[in-house]
This record gives structure tokens, C-alpha cells and sequence, in this order.
């Protein structure tokens, strides 16, 4: 096995192989033991396995770890990882900590750990990246870093104060937020409502449409009234309403004030209908154009990265206003349709004929069976005047069908199993869908 020393932040995101090449994951995490007189020890990686589940690898099946991947001999527990008393994260918990130089020079925040092997399987921390106190006043300054071995220094952070959450959040920027969220679940509740009051809005919108919704009132919870505001003006208004539905009517009203009047009008409508009908799964902003828009227009905006798949594959028409409501609703433009005809070509000529928009009020079953029969990703859904107010996509769906603990519920191929209220929605929504759910047991071996 390589002795090289090894920083952990280097480690997050390398992949893990069995000794055939075959891909097993990606480190998430370290996992240290505290000793008395000795610096910390490596008891195992935290791994990412398809599933987005994080489970427990012992170090001692851990053959080499090199640059950019990690190799194991192969046999790992797929339980869900869950952290045991007295173990440590470093990227989770160690990084953004305060300590002490043992020789009075000042204190420092850790940015860094190195590891290295001392026997067969036997790693520990030797070293630590650390950053001083800035000493100038400018905004753009930064402290002087330092390399300090374990004895140098002591921890400083005291009971129930905070941690920074900066460098976790610098080493977890690349996730998608759905990867974000998987990880900061599987975090010390403490240490995620640490990290997620100092995330961005926009990354905590994102992150908090990913969570299920005991998390995500918990955190909104941690925020004061006017960043909540802040961030359900970055959600989509879907999930910005979903989320203020479960709060109290007072708290709900009070952050709908703090919203943007715009975000705020979409996120009202949508709590308006009941949650099983097609207003109540609708998102309320579609790509919405004028029948004079050309296919080079189109494809223009469904190129925007900021736009989730399922609303890029296709095109509403309407006469103006194209806000929703819209004027009325002409026909929709299927992506793949504008790819077969000229950049010049108008989309009033070449809409959709044989799709027809449903209501507001109709049923989460009917939409799912045309999503279904057509084999669609998103349906319209118009008011009773005929004018566009969203559309339900594939997701909105899938969301609703599955059950409500399905973020983080774990899947072992072995034990299936499919909660009584779940089957019975499914069943009644579409008899040929069947939502599955899974059963594994906790901890590791």
C-alpha cells in the first residue's frame, strides 16, 4: 500500500474500485477515532454508493489509495452508514474548527488534514493545513497558512459553538444539489443547520428542494424571517409552496410578505388548489412564447442551463400576456419536433394538434395516465378561460407517487417492500406504475 501522506479534502469525490477495475463509488468523508496521547485514527472512508447511499469502509479494506481513486479488496457492508459514538468526520466535522498553538503563538482554523500509513491498514492524522487570523483589515486579505502536526496544537471550539462551515462548503461545491442534500442528511443535525445557514440562497433553495419536508421546515426554521423570504424567492414556486404549506398560517402569510410580490402572487395560486389535482402539481414557469416566436428563439431558450429538463422538452404557446396567466393557450412545441425544421420556421405552424391541455382541477390520476399514454414529460394545464397558468412534469408526478421518506429511504434488492398508503395511491393514480420502495437494516458490521 502506497505511504504517501494524503490530504482528506483531496479525497472527496475520488472513485472507489474492487480489485477487477469495477467502479464501487466515491468518498464522501474520513472517519477518525479520538486517542489519548496519540493523534486520531483512521478507522474507514465513508462511500458513496450508487443510490446516493453513504455507507462504512473499513481502512482495513483499503488496498492502496492513490492519486484521484481508491482501491479495496472488494467486499464492503452496503448498509447505511450510520456514525457510531466517539467517531469523527474530518470533512464534516474537523474542518473549520478552532485550535491552539501548544507554543502560545495564536490559535488558527483547520482547513486541511493530511493521513498517512504506519503499518498494514494503519492510518493516522500527522499533519494539519491550517489558517491564522488575517492581519489586514482589507476584505480581500487572508491569514497565513500552516502546516502543524497533531501534538502542536489543541482544539478550541467549545460546546455549542458554532463551527464554521466555509472550507465543508468549498470541498462539497462541485455536488448537484440532490448529492448536497443526501450528504448534509447524513450530517450531525447540529453541524447541517450550520452548513446550510451558511450556504448561498440560490445553493440552499436548490439543496432544500431536494430534502424531504421535516428537514426542510427544520432549517427554515434555523433562518431568520427575512433570509427565509430570500430563499423560497429562489425555489421554484412548486416547492416553495409545498414547503410553505407545512408550516404555521401565521409564519406562511409573514414570509409570502417578505417574498417578491411576482414569486410571492405564483407561490399563493398554487396554494389555492388541492394538492392532488393538477393546480396543486403545476409549476408556474414554463417557457411560454408568441406563435411568431421561430424555432431558432426557441431553441435559444431551452438552451438556458438554469432550466430543469423536464420544462426544456417543449415549447408553450399562447396569444399575450405570457405570464401566467397567459392569454389564451394556443398549443405546445415539442423539442424534438423544432430539431426537424429550419432555424426560420415559426412555431405556430408546427404546434402539437393532437395534445390537449388539462385543467386545473383535474385529478393527479387522469395526469399521470396521459403522462403515461403519450409517453410525455409535462402536460399543460389551463384555467377555465383556456389560458395557460402551468404545466405538470414528469416529476411533479413521481414526486407525488412516491412515498413521502423516498429521499431517504434505502433500497436493498434483496427486501422489497411498498408502504400500504403508497401502493393504494399509486394503484388509484396509475394501475401500470408500481412505486418501490426498500428495507435494509442500520449500522455496520
Amino acid at each position: 500500500m502506497s505511504a504517501t501522506r494524503v490530504f482528506v479534502a483531496r479525497l472527496v469525490g475520488c472513485t472507489v474500485f474492487d480489485p477487477a477495475g469495477d467502479r464501487l463509488g466515491k468518498v464522501r468523508d474520513v472517519l477518525v477515532v479520538y486517542r489519548k496521547s496519540d493523534p486520531p485514527r483512521v478507522v474507514g472512508l465513508i462511500v458513496e454508493i450508487p443510490g446516493r447511499r453513504h455507507v462504512f469502509v473499513s481502512i482495513g479494506r483499503v488496498t492502496s489509495i492513490s492519486s484521484g481513486q481508491i482501491i479495496t479488496t472488494g467486499l464492503i457492508n452496503v448498509r447505511r452508514f450510520e456514525q457510531r459514538g466517539g467517531e469523527v468526520r474530518v470533512i464534516a466535522e474537523m474542518l473549520g474548527r478552532t485550535v491552539v498553538f501548544a507554543d502560545g503563538s495564536g490559535q488558527a482554523t483547520v482547513e486541511d488534514v493530511a493521513i498517512e500509513e504506519h503499518g498494514p491498514g494503519e492510518w493516522a492524522i500527522v499533519q494539519l493545513f491550517v489558517r491564522r487570523p488575517k492581519t489586514s483589515a482589507s476584505i480581500f486579505a487572508k491569514g497565513a497558512t500552516v502546516y502543524a502536526s497533531w501534538n502542536d496544537v489543541r482544539e478550541q471550539t467549545a460546546r455549542g459553538q458554532a463551527q464554521s462551515a466555509e472550507q465543508l462548503i468549498a470541498t462539497y461545491s462541485e455536488l448537484k444539489p440532490a448529492d448536497l442534500a443526501s450528504t448534509l442528511l447524513d450530517l450531525p443535525q447540529a453541524r447541517m443547520l450550520e452548513v446550510a445557514e451558511e450556504l448561498p440562497d440560490d445553493r440552499l433553495a436548490d439543496v432544500l428542494e431536494e430534502m424531504p419536508e421535516s428537514e426542510q421546515v427544520e432549517i427554515l426554521a434555523q433562518l431568520d424571517d427575512d433570509r427565509a423570504a430570500d430563499v423560497l424567492d429562489q425555489m421554484q414556486p412548486d416547492d416553495a409552496a409545498d414547503l410553505i404549506a407545512q408550516l404555521s398560517e401565521e409564519r406562511g402569510e409573514h414570509l409570502l410578505e417578505l417574498m417578491q410580490p411576482e414569486e410571492a402572487d405564483d407561490v399563493r395560486m398554487l396554494l389555492a388548489y388541492a394538492p392532488d389535482t393538477a393546480g396543486g402539481l403545476m409549476t408556474t414557469e414554463p417557457i411560454i412564447v408568441s406563435a411568431d416566436a421561430t424555432v431558432a428563439e426557441g431553441l435559444a431558450l431551452i438552451r438556458r442551463h438554469e432550466l430543469a429538463p423536464a420544462l426544456g422538452a417543449a415549447i408553450c404557446v399562447t396569444l399575450p400576456p405570457y405570464e401566467p396567466p397567459t392569454g389564451r393557450f394556443l398549443g405546445v412545441v415539442h423539442f424534438q419536433r423544432m430539431l426537424r425544421y429550419p432555424p426560420h420556421e415559426r412555431l405556430g405552424t408546427i404546434l402539437d394538434q393532437g395534445l390537449e391541455p388539462v385543467t386545473a382541477d383535474t385529478s393527479a390520476a387522469v395526469v399521470s395516465r396521459i403522462l403515461a399514454s403519450y409517453n410525455l414529460v409535462s402536460v399543460p394545464v389551463v384555467d377555465d378561460n383556456h389560458r395557460l397558468v402551468g404545466v405538470v412534469t414528469i416529476d411533479d408526478v413521481l414526486d407525488y407517487l412516491l412515498p413521502d421518506d423516498w429521499r431517504s429511504n434505502d433500497s436493498d434488492p434483496d427486501t422489497p417492500r411498498v408502504p400500504d398508503r403508497t401502493l393504494s395511491r399509486a394503484q388509484a393514480i396509475a394501475p401500470r406504475l408500481t412505486t418501490r420502495g426498500r428495507r435494509t437494516s442500520n449500522g455496520r458490521s
